[in-house]
């Protein structure tokens, strides 16, 4: 074995986001020891506590800022991906709402080669992860690290929105996460006496004190390093100078579905002519790494208001809808999500004074890739989820944009609607609506797929997260994600964090 420099721990998990946070303090609580390596800072800007702070974290140093290549089914754009750079990862800028997915989604993933991923295995850790405020239930859990609120005092457009909806015959629902998924209601949300709970805030933050625990912050991770085909630890760069940190049990990438592709291609894991074509030396052919990327899309549907909104308690995202195209669906594949702001439409005007209904669709079928621009690691991969290249994402997205300008133009909307903005009203036929969606199509920040768990040929983990080809070597975050969930991607990728510190101690 080479002579190795650096710090030593049982584990070394890379990324300190929804998953990693969870799988860090998981394997504290059982004895071992970490490192946390953190390519951002650390969670010390009020904006990201604050609930209502989050629109100013995009595009700040916290985030990551990320474009897509230009997307040929979407007028060539780029599209703007927000990625947390911060303890936490991207818990620490969403918008706090907690949504699992249907069953379906997990039951498919068993299908599809993952044993142990069905929805009965996976609704156990989900509980296990809450403190939720109603208590203990069926579909609840009390004490856990993770708290999860409702929205108490809802703003009176959120109100509106729902009521706009049940007067067009959807179902009210008072619990996204309950038996029943499709339908209006007021979201739950990751928030505690006023305060964001990130998945680092929740889980690591009431355990930094242990000496079992050490976090690095700033530290960019270029490569995984090899001993004898087994994963020992990794070389990151930080303060100016590249370091190299070990681990005697494992290593755990928790970078996102961007990050860890990143590392693994940068790695010499991937596919081998990729890696020649930029210069990697290949270690393992592993060609389903950057493949299956994939996101879910939504668009605006923005109002001018005829006054200036009050100011909202929560975290701007306080109620939404599930719907589906098709009732012999087994879940929804539409999220219209209500915003109490103006959540611009691309090079559509912006109102003074308005809210969005943001038509969205859950379960898309365009897949893209995500490739090396180059050997350097500063260099941001290229990332195209050839986004509408399916047809039915979007006719579905149509769909959705049709169903929330029907409920924008409803009765509870008369006393804050001035004017629609976007589409705006010369958009009247569906080829308009076609084309609005191409010029305007974005993202609802839920990328997943990169590092997909399975058995066959395309799978970069198994079941049980190891990659393949390599010993010592796990991934652990929304990337092993066969297909994205039908909700917002937050709570499950905190359940693969507890999915994966279950398979780590397992074979500890």
């Amino acid at each position: 074995m080479s002579q190795r420099t650096g710090f030593e721990h049982d584990y070394l998990v890379v990324g300190a986001g929804s998953a990693g946070s969870v799988i860090a303090r998981r394997l504290l609580d059982a004895g071992h020891s970490v490192h946390v390596v953190e390519a951002g800072s650390a969670d010390d800007d009020e904006r990201v506590h604050n609930p209502q702070g989050w629109p100013l974290l995009l595009q700040s140093p916290l985030d990551w800022a990320l474009m897509t290549v230009p997307q040929r089914h979407a007028n060539n754009r780029s599209l703007y991906w927000p990625r947390g750079k911060v303890l936490g990862g991207s818990s620490s800028l969403n918008g706090m709402i907690y949504v699992r997915g249907h069953r379906s989604d997990y039951d498919a993933w068993a299908y599809a080669g993952c044993p142990g991923w069905d929805w009965d295995s996976v609704l156990p850790l989900f509980k296990r992860s809450e403190d939720h405020v109603d208590g203990e239930s069926a579909w609840h859990g009390k004490g856990g690290p993770l708290p999860v609120s409702r929205i108490t005092e809802p703003h009176p457009t959120a109100a509106a929105f729902v009521e706009a909806a049940l007067a067009l015959g959807h179902e009210h629902i008072e619990d996204f996460n309950g038996e029943r998924m499709t339908g209006v209601g007021f979201n739950h949300a990751t928030i505690r006496d006023g305060r964001r709970m990130s998945a680092w805030q929740s889980f690591v933050a009431p355990v930094l004190g242990n000496p079992a625990l050490t976090v690095t912050t700033g530290a960019h991770v270029h490569r995984v390093l090899m001993e004898g085909g087994r994963a020992v630890g990794v070389e990151y760069a930080a303060d100016g100078a590249v370091h190299r940190a070990y681990a005697s049990a494992e290593v755990v990438l928790s970078g996102g579905v961007i990050g860890s592709a990143q590392t693994l291609l940068l790695s010499g894991i991937g596919p081998a002519q990729h890696l020649r074509e930029v210069g990697v030396e290949v270690t393992v052919d592993l060609p389903g790494v950057g493949e299956n990327l994939h996101d879910h899309l939504l668009v605006s549907n923005v109002y001018e208001a005829s006054r200036p909104l009050p100011p909202g308690k929560a975290n701007l995202l306080e109620s939404q809808l599930f719907a589906s195209t098709d009732a012999r669906r087994p879940g929804p594949d539409l999220q219209p999500l209500f915003l109490h702001l103006v959540y611009p439409a691309e090079s559509y005007p912006v109102p003074e004074h308005g809210y969005t209904i943001a038509p969205g669709i859950v379960r898309p079928l365009s897949r893209g890739t995500l490739r090396l621009a180059s050997a350097d690691p500063r260099k941001a991969p290229l990332l195209d989820p050839n986004v509408l290249s399916e047809r039915y994402d979007l006719e579905a997205l149509v769909d959705a944009v049709e169903l929330c300008r029907e409920i924008g133009g409803q009765a509870a909307f008369d006393a804050w609607r001035k004017a629609e903005v976007a589409p705006g009203p010369e958009a009247r036929t569906r080829d308009d609506l076609r084309a609005y969606v191409r010029r305007a199509v974005g993202t609802y920040h839920h990328q997943v797929g990169t590092c997909r768990m399975g058995q066959d040929s395309l799978a970069v983990v198994d079941p049980e997260l190891r990659v393949h080809g390599v010993e010592g070597l796990r991934v652990a975050d929304a990337s092993i994600m066969p297909s994205v969930p039908s909700g917002n991607t937050n709570a499950p990728s905190i359940m693969v964090g507890e999915k994966a510190s279950d398979l780590i101690l397992a074979a500890s």
